[in-house]
This record gives C-alpha cells, sequence and structure tokens, in this order.
C-alpha cells in the first residue's frame, strides 16, 4: 500500500463499541473523502471514529478525475478515484454503524498548476464533458439506491459550469431516474445566489468557507451568513454541505486552503469549530456536514482532518442532539 498506511491507528483506541446518540432529525456529521492512493482502501476505522463521535450522517465523497481545466472526458483514476466497490463498503460500514449516509461527487484535476482548482473547469467540449459527467453520476445514482443513500450531491463547486442551467436539470432529471432520496448541488459560500438551477434539486448546498477573520468574531460572523441563506432560501432548505477549518494559524481568515500557512494551530481549529456550532444551533436549519475526516491527523497536521486533534472532541459537543 503506498500511502496512509498509518491511518487506522489513531483510531485504535476509540471504543467501536461505544454507546450510539439519538439520530438528530437534520443532518449532522462528517464528510469522509475517500482519498486514499489505494482504490481498494478499507476506510472502516474512520467510519467508526465518526460514529463514536455521535454523528448522524456519514457523507462519502467518491473524486472522478479530468486531466486538465480543459479536458472534456472525466474518468475513474486508479491512486486518485476510489472504486466502486469501495464506495459500497464505506456506505454499508455507515449504515451497519448506525448512521444515515450521503455520498457526494467532486471533480479533481490529474494536471493542476498552483492556484487553479475544479470552480475554473472550462472544457474545450462543453457537450461531451456534460455525457462523460452524466454517466458518472448515474453510475453513482444506481450505488446511492441500492445502498440506501438519504442525499446524493450531484456536483460541487463547478463554479464556470454553473450557468449552463438546462445541462444541470437534465443531470439533475437523469439521477433521480436512478435514485430517490435526495438530490442537492454544492455551491461554493461566494456564490450561491448565482447559480440557477435550484429549482432542479432538493435542498440548497454550500461549501461554507466564510472567513471569519473580521473584527466582530467568528460567532458574530456566522450568526450573519447564516441569517443571509436563510432569507436566500425563501423555505427551501439548506445543507451546509462542507464547514471545516485547516488545523493551522491562518484558519480563519482562508478556510477553504489547508495549504496557506505552515503553523499548526489545532486549538484554533477546535475553537472555530466551536464558534460556528454555537451559532448554528441558534437557528437550526437542515444540517450540515464537517469537512472531512480523511487524513493522518495527529497534532503535527495542519490539514482539516479533525483526527488526533482537539476539534474531534469538539466535533463530538456539536454531534449532541439539542
Amino acid at each position: 500500500m503506498r500511502a496512509l498506511v498509518a491511518l487506522v491507528v489513531l483510531g485504535a483506541s476509540l471504543t467501536l463499541g461505544a454507546d450510539r446518540s439519538p439520530l438528530h432529525p437534520d443532518v449532522r456529521g462528517a464528510s469522509l473523502g475517500l482519498f486514499a492512493s489505494e482504490p481498494d482502501y478499507d476506510y472502516e476505522a474512520m467510519v467508526a471514529e465518526i460514529a463514536n463521535r455521535g454523528a448522524s450522517d456519514l457523507w462519502v465523497v467518491d473524486r472522478i478525475v479530468q486531466r486538465d481545466l480543459s479536458a472534456s472526458e472525466l474518468h475513474r483514476v486508479p491512486g486518485e478515484s476510489p472504486s466502486l466497490a469501495t464506495v459500497r463498503r464505506t456506505l454499508r460500514q455507515g449504515r451497519e454503524r448506525g448512521m444515515r449516509v450521503g455520498l457526494m461527487l467532486i471533480v479533481g484535476l490529474e494536471v493542476r498548476r498552483p492556484g487553479e482548482w475544479r470552480g475554473e473547469i472550462q472544457p474545450t467540449d462543453r457537450e461531451e464533458w456534460f455525457a462523460s459527467y452524466e454517466r458518472h453520476l448515474d453510475a453513482l445514482a444506481r450505488v446511492a439506491q441500492a445502498e440506501g443513500v438519504r442525499h446524493l450531491v450531484i456536483g460541487s463547486e463547478l463554479n464556470g459550469l454553473e450557468p449552463h442551467a438546462e445541462r444541470w436539470r437534465s443531470l439533475a432529471a437523469s439521477a433521480r431516474d436512478h435514485f430517490g432520496g435526495e438530490l442537492l448541488y454544492s455551491a461554493n459560500w461566494d456564490r450561491y445566489a448565482r447559480v440557477p438551477f435550484w429549482d432542479a434539486v432538493d435542498a440548497i448546498g454550500v461549501s461554507a468557507y466564510f472567513r471569519v477573520d473580521g473584527p466582530e468574531g467568528p460567532r458574530a460572523v456566522w450568526d450573519r451568513e447564516l441569517a443571509a441563506l436563510e432569507r436566500f432560501a425563501e423555505g427551501k432548505p439548506v445543507v451546509l454541505t462542507e464547514v471545516g477549518y485547516p488545523a493551522h494559524a491562518e484558519a480563519a481568515r482562508y478556510p477553504w486552503d489547508e495549504t496557506r500557512s505552515r503553523e499548526v494551530d489545532a486549538t484554533l481549529q477546535a475553537s472555530l469549530l466551536g464558534a460556528f456550532c454555537d451559532a448554528y444551533e441558534a437557528r437550526p436549519g437542515a444540517g450540515y456536514v464537517v469537512w472531512n475526516w480523511f487524513g493522518v491527523g495527529g497534532p503535527r497536521d495542519g490539514g482539516y482532518s479533525p483526527r488526533g486533534k482537539p476539534a474531534a472532541q469538539r466535533f463530538g459537543r456539536c454531534m449532541e442532539v439539542r
């Protein structure tokens, strides 16, 4: 195995048979990116950790890949993507641990220059891109239906492709041919109001990486942003599909970038997560998912994963039914 052999070690001290909290009526959970270099890697230890912290929901993140920003074909690439068998197994492990399960499709880039990301994708042949994407999404929708998935996120942060509303409506309709649960799309935090196809999905999804470094403090920022989301949604359910902070010193200013600082600050990560949870429970919506349990974790890790950090304990308090 080329990477992440040590991942299971950090979870060994958790009691796998710990009592489960009652399921929250709305989404309260964590995402688990299937990002190991081995397509058939077994994520059971991480699934158990999330369950033992009291999560109601586990969202499994599946990544397909295109060559670069202009490519028109997407692929399931070993070393970048999990096998569908691994997706199925991880969903089953979540359900066996008593959690509801969700499934989220994201796009990665094989060749990426500094600063490039999926929000800038502009394929040379847009129609071929959407056809390729639809084939992968339909396959995932069939997996979701077979494995009892509650929420299927049909896309995430594809800013450059969002204006093509009819293609997204077609993708959603095709997914519904195979999947009977709820559909979401995950818009970036700074452009959810510009997505033109919210009518095609059951809930508004937002990757919620709002800056919280202002003078009013993180709690006040979240109070303001949550109120704005509520006004925008006009009664449509809103799920924060990604809420998270890297464990580094610039997390409040750059929550979307785990590479921004080399100065690890796990205490700040936990504090920022706590500020969000406190603000959220004051005006709860349809739920939220903490990004992202995957990773080695531990006190020297500046990434998103709460594993082996104070944020893991804070996550557990966030998961308490209130």
